[in-house]
């Protein structure tokens, strides 16, 4: 367990993580405060992040098994201790965390007698299992238990319903969410006018991510779900200041990173990793996976280098430059 003192900034907005702890492998807790803010401020945070963290944030679950044995989902198979049915709720408990897009296929092949954990699974390098002590079932006899999986990422959940059954292939009810549970509470302070308040965010996750982890993808979730409201805004703003006067030309990305580049020898831009930036999981894994591990990787691959990284977009470039020029 972490704790630290609570200590209330009065010049800028902070955020601060006062307590974090792993209670199991499945069970993550995080308590963040954010101060000083405005009287109401706090309400309005709060709500919102509790929503995209419960319903915004992606997960990774085994969505489907496959085996041609298998006559149907209530069925018994000689020398494993388990129905069908059992084996795929147990299926259903297991934590994958990964960066993966779209599904993949993974697959477990074992010779009783013994029993068969999330361990026993084969999964694509993109994937690995939070607790591999998971139990799936139990073989009694020299049986072969060979069955097929489909892992895919996505968010909320995805109910199993009768169009979904094929022959010899079962969905799994899938519950993608991380964050297991999430609240706020507000902390009031000061007198009249000057009233300010400190919101208390409390996260707790599954292992799928950290909360932190799942504090920093909710945060640029939201952004992303406003940026349209945003440059809708900035585009009728440029319309108008144009019916006055001239308007200069914003610097490109290009522009901008030259600039930079020009006092990289200032800074040990070599000694300075990604992860020490606040770039979301996603973005930092996508640069991670193009071998852009340094500020001084980032600078030297222009928007066009960026743009060609499967799954960037050009907010994620938007978020990269702000980041640089705070550097």
């Amino acid at each position: 367990m972490v704790r630290e003192k609570l200590k209330v900034s009065t010049r800028t907005l902070q955020w601060k993580c006062v307590e974090s702890r792993a209670d199991s492998k499945r069970l993550y807790y995080g308590r963040f405060i954010l101060s000083p803010l405005m009287k109401g401020q706090a309400d309005t945070i709060g709500i919102a992040m509790r929503r995209a963290l419960l319903g915004e944030i992606e997960g990774t679950c085994i969505t489907r098994a496959k085996s041609e044995k298998i006559p149907h989902e209530y069925s018994t198979i000689v020398g494993i201790q388990e129905s069908v049915h059992e084996i795929l709720m147990n299926l259903k408990e297991i934590v994958l965390r990964s960066n993966l897009y779209g599904t993949r296929d993974a697959l477990i092949c074992v010779k009783g007698p013994g029993y068969v954990t999330a361990q026993d699974i084969l999964l694509p390098p993109s994937v690995e299992i939070v607790d591999n002590t998971q139990h799936i079932a139990n073989l009694t006899e020299p049986t072969d238990f060979c069955i097929g999986l489909q892992i895919e990422r996505n968010r909320g959940y995805n109910i199993k319903t009768p169009n979904n059954f094929q022959d010899g292939s079962y969905p799994i009810d899938a519950i993608f969410m991380p964050v297991r549970n999430a609240n706020h509470s507000i902390h009031s302070y000061g007198n009249g006018n000057e009233k300010q308040e400190i919101l208390f965010l409390e996260i707790w996750t599954n292992g799928g991510l950290t909360p932190k982890e799942a504090l920093h993808e909710a945060s640029r979730n939201l952004i992303d779900l406003f940026i349209p409201f945003l440059q809708s805004a900035e585009e009728n703003l440029h319309l108008e200041n144009n019916q006055y006067k001239g308007s200069l030309p914003d610097l490109t990305f290009h522009d901008r990173v030259a600039k930079l580049k020009k006092k990289k020898k200032e800074i040990a831009w070599k000694s300075i990793f990604i992860d020490q930036s606040e770039l979301s999981p996603r973005i930092y894994n996508c640069l991670k996976k193009s071998n852009i591990h340094t500020l001084f990787d980032l600078l030297n691959n222009s928007q066009e280098d960026l743009m060609k990284i499967e799954h960037f977009r050009i907010e994620d470039v938007k978020q990269i430059l702000g980041i640089l020029e705070k550097k």
